[in-house]
């Protein structure tokens, strides 16, 4: 039993000593990034990495989007014949009702 204690304790202070790392690495960054922040943009760009942008979503868009989240969600757990039966709902019901028939089949 204790040698599962002093595992946990090992575990547990070397977590404890990375996050203190940590915090002494973006301590040390942080005054740079506030003073020069354009270098900060342009050492991300020398790096080939540029900054994700972040999409503009209208509401109808974000619908959308849920509803193929969840479409294809539930095509996940069928089977390839039945995965073929929704397609085919989809195409000519359209997207809800494949979802409705798909939760069927699962459920």
């Amino acid at each position: 039993m204790p040698r599962r204690a002093t595992v946990l304790t090992k575990e547990i202070k070397s977590i404890r000593s990375s996050f203190n790392r940590l915090a002494r690495s973006f301590g040390r960054i942080a005054p740079l990034l506030v003073a020069f922040p354009g270098e900060a943009a342009s050492a991300l760009a020398a790096s080939g990495k540029r900054p994700r942008r972040k999409p503009r979503l209208s509401a109808d868009q974000r619908k959308a989007l849920k509803l193929q989240g969840k479409y294809m969600g539930t095509m996940r757990g069928l089977k390839p014949s039945k995965r073929a039966v929704i397609k085919k709902i989809r195409a000519e019901k359209g997207i809800r009702a494949a979802i409705a028939a798909a939760q069927r089949m699962v459920g």
